[in-house]
């Protein structure tokens, strides 16, 4: 048992640091609308996982490998999903400093940076997919299935905040170049770039 887990702390810290679209997202928030809100776009993130490791424990999960049509169905809500996330920021880069006056996005309230990130996370099937084939690794015989698999996710999650304040505070201490109004506009309209190419890679992914 000690062995399984070790091995996936390991597998699953490395999935972690991998880039992403979380990765980018979470970067991108933190330079434009401050740690506060990029924060709640982590913790979004990272209950989209926790309800993910408790459909593969409940059995949910599996449906995404046994239906194509419940894969499928979930690919496309989560492509056009990233999709409008990504031509919003290309038609609407920002060109001057967050100030609730003269950005829209700021005068959001944190529950829309919470659905952000939790959207991005819920409607990726990748992700479901992948729990549903990694998690039952490390699951001792005879183990709740249930109760193993949403620890394993919560145990994610936390490594996964911990990158996300990683993240947020090398973002914090350039925040007052990355804020300069033509850096903000490049930085938008990459990152509307990147979540395009995420939004094309999931919809032409299979399972």
């Amino acid at each position: 048992m000690t062995a399984s887990l070790i091995s996936f702390l390991i597998a699953i810290t490395i999935l972690t640091l991998t880039p992403g679209f979380d990765t980018a997202l979470i970067l991108r928030t933190s330079a434009a609308n401050g740690w506060r809100k990029a924060a709640m776009t982590a913790l979004g993130i990272n209950l989209g996982c926790l309800v993910w490791g408790a459909a593969v424990g409940f059995g949910l999960g599996a449906l995404l490998l046994a239906s194509e049509l419940a894969y499928n169905l979930l690919k496309i809500a989560g492509a056009i999903y990233l999709l409008w996330l990504g031509l919003g920021l290309l038609r609407h880069p920002r060109s001057s400093l967050v100030t609730p006056e003269t950005d829209k996005s700021n005068s959001q309230g944190y529950g829309a940076f919470f659905m952000k990130g939790f959207l991005g996370n819920l409607l990726n099937p990748k992700v479901g997919v992948f729990y549903v084939s990694f998690l039952p690794q490390f699951i001792p015989a005879d183990a709740s299935v249930a109760l193993w698999s949403i620890a394993m996710a919560a145990t994610h999650d936390v490594i996964g905040l911990s990158w996300a304040a990683v993240l947020i505070a090398s973002t914090q201490f350039f925040a007052g170049h990355l804020r300069r109004p033509a850096v903000m506009k490049i930085m938008d309209r990459l990152t509307g770039l990147v979540f395009i190419g995420f939004a094309a890679r999931l919809a032409l992914s299979r399972r």
